[in-house]
């Protein structure tokens, strides 16, 4: 079905259904990151659930005959896979050892944002409202730092505040490498960026110092069943069936319910800081996400936004 075209009943129940899964699921996910850190180091636990992930969506998907990546296609896979699940979830991962998760999931609710400046270099234009909506969202990072929410001199602050640049970078990148088609590409992806995540655990001398508990199995489980190969095959149905600011909506609603779980479940601080920088990070993304007028979006055939990606 054409993105642009009136959608049959099914498909719309299916939309909102996609869309209720990413709104709540990733969400989620930095929750349940939070629990599997208590026992399994970042990388090593990243990588467990990539590598997992991608081999059951690889396995799935040859036994309903499609062919497997080229090589050419392989590297692409590991470029975006390495920028997206290495650098930018693994390094998600190595924050939350002391960021909150409602902080971390505001932080890289910018990663929107970071698309449409980085959009630029690869040639695509950036409207005003996006540069308004960079601006607003972006001083809710601010407002974390001067709250001292944040530290800069902290390597985990330096960490969370790289991630969404990676992301961005990989998301738009992304566009221009020859990647598998469909659900093949994310589960090269995965593939590719997992096992490079468990050879950093290996080189970094990551061990789990205890037997992992129940908890944190579960909630290991969850993100390999739920936040990558629920998420991403509801992501790609809504890229496919819908419009690109309708995909990328859960940029804005994501660090309302991480902030929500990590204050119910995690007893996580709930202050007023806090709130005000997730509003001008979701006010921010909003307004960059608009739909562009007919005139300016025939100027710029090309969108800076959204991302393609997400864990």
């Amino acid at each position: 079905m054409h993105a642009d075209g009136p959608p049959p009943a099914r498909t719309t129940a299916l939309v909102v259904a996609a869309l209720l899964a990413l709104y709540l699921i990733w969400g989620s996910t930095y929750f349940a990151m939070r629990i599997a850190l208590d026992a399994l180091p970042p990388f090593l636990m990243c990588g467990l659930r990539f590598v997992v992930a991608g081999a059951a969506l690889l396995l799935f998907l040859r036994g309903r005959g499609m062919p497997l990546p080229t090589l050419k296609q392989w590297c692409a896979s590991t470029i975006v896979g390495t920028l997206l699940l290495v650098c930018g979830n693994g390094l998600v991962a190595v924050a939350e050892r002391s960021v909150d998760s409602g902080v971390a999931a505001t932080v890289v609710a910018t990663m929107p944002l970071w698309m449409a400046a980085i959009g630029t270099a690869f040639g695509d234009r950036i409207t005003r409202m996006e540069w308004l909506g960079l601006a607003i969202g972006f001083a809710g990072v601010a407002v974390l730092n001067r709250a001292g929410t944040l530290t800069l001199s902290s390597l985990d602050t330096l960490a969370i505040l790289i991630a969404p640049i990676a992301w961005a970078l990989g998301s738009v990148w992304s566009r221009r490498l020859p990647l598998p088609p469909k659900l093949m590409g994310t589960a090269a992806q995965m593939l590719c960026g997992g096992v490079i995540l468990l050879l950093l655990a290996a080189v970094s001398g990551e061990r789990m110092s205890e037997t992992p508990s129940a908890r944190a199995l579960a909630a290991l489980a969850y993100l390999v069943v739920f936040g990558s190969l629920v998420a991403f095959s509801a992501f790609g149905f809504l890229l496919r069936n819908t419009r690109s600011t309708i995909a990328s909506s859960y940029a804005y609603v994501n660090p309302v319910v991480a902030l929500a779980i990590g204050s119910l479940l995690g007893g996580e601080s709930f202050t007023a800081y806090k709130l005000i920088a997730c509003a001008l990070t979701v006010v921010g993304v909003a307004i960059a996400l608009r739909p562009q007028p007919k005139a300016a979006a025939a100027a710029a055939p090309v969108s800076p936004l959204p991302s393609r990606h997400h864990v």
